[in-house]
């Protein structure tokens, strides 16, 4: 773990290995498959030549070349022919197959493109429910910790439903009007105390001054300050964990973190995360929206109604609907950060 969804171009991925939407002779062809095969080289057609081919929903592995991995691993996707001729089973085949290539071959990071999703026709929306569920079902399996990408080029290939992203439109322009209502009255107020302050007579406002100096001097000692200090967000994190009888590794699968990266925030008691890592835990743990707001407090953060990212993240947790895949799925269609993968 994690997966994460990132809009590049594949043969650029500075990962272990790239996985090649490629057609049964592996001797290149158009879209992700010619775009590799011109950045490798002709080396890349040289190897692929000797391997005969391959069968639908099987996967090869070869040398990279030119490219700037290790390791080329080549998969046969299905052409769709409207879910009769067991198009699920294949595509999922694609790249449960590619993940165990990528394992025998020691590879610590994986780019894949969204399979059969161009030419061959298959229904984006199902091509990435299948290719999130069959990535997410790899590495939550014991000893799997690779870091997997997801690669594509456009919010088109990584659709919500109309249906979906309409409710969350609507939830997000609701609270936007909101807030800047909110600011208008308070933008007012002050506007409106500001010319009453100047209008006061200065004498009156000499007398003022002593009983403000005199109340802003008298604060706590900071001994004891410090000694009032509440739970951190790592003491916190690791409560709710117990609380709900969860193990570490479960956790931080659950929540699309990096294993590393739990195991610095376990070693830390002070350690201080981005504000989408405490989100992810929060959605992993499946809290409600108190709870979130008071594991983000702990980490110095916020939801605010002027961030569409904490209006979409509120929209979710306030249906207690914890799957990080479709908030993300949503997140990018919002053109948002996404939740979860690892800290840099």
């Amino acid at each position: 773990m994690p997966f994460q969804i990132v809009r590049q171009d594949i043969t650029q991925m500075h990962v272990d290995a790239i996985v090649n939407a490629a057609n049964n002779t592996l001797l290149g062809g158009g879209g992700v498959d010619g775009a590799i095969h011109r950045a490798a080289g002709p080396g890349l057609l040289q190897e692929c030549r000797t391997l005969g081919g391959c069968e639908t929903g099987k996967a090869k592995v070869t040398n990279a070349y030119s490219l700037l991995c290790r390791w080329v691993i080549h998969t046969v996707g299905p052409v769709w022919q409207g879910g009769r001729a067991h198009e699920a089973e294949l595509l999922a085949s694609c790249y449960r197959n590619s993940l165990e290539l990528a394992a025998e071959k020691g590879c610590d990071t994986v780019a894949f493109p969204l399979i059969s999703a161009g030419a061959y026709g298959y229904p984006r929306e199902e091509a990435l429910r299948i290719a999130e569920e069959t990535i997410t079902a790899f590495l939550n399996e014991p000893d799997h910790e690779m870091l997997v990408f997801l690669v594509v080029f456009d919010k088109a290939s990584f659709s919500v439903s109309e249906e979906r992203f309409a409710e969350v439109k609507s939830y997000i322009d609701d609270r936007y009007a909101e807030e800047h209502e909110n600011k208008r009255r308070w933008n007012f107020a002050v506007g409106s105390a500001s010319m009453a302050a100047a209008a006061a007579p200065v004498q009156h406002m000499k007398q003022k001054m002593p009983v403000c100096f005199e109340e802003a001097a008298a604060p706590a000692g900071l001994e004891r300050a410090l000694d009032q200090i509440d739970e951190s967000f790592t003491e916190m994190l690791l409560r709710k964990i117990d609380e709900r009888g969860m193990t570490d590794a479960q956790c931080y699968k659950k929540a699309n973190i990096d294993r590393k990266l739990f195991s610095k925030i376990r070693g830390d008691k002070h350690y201080h995360p981005k504000k989408s890592t405490v989100i992810a835990f929060a959605l992993a743990l499946e809290l409600d929206l108190e709870e979130t707001k008071d594991m983000l407090m702990k980490a110095g953060f916020a939801l605010s109604h002027s961030s569409k990212f904490d209006i979409i993240v509120e929209y979710f947790i306030s249906k207690r609907m914890y799957d990080i895949m479709e908030i993300n799925n949503t997140l990018f269609a919002f053109d948002q950060m996404l939740i979860g993968g690892y800290e840099k």
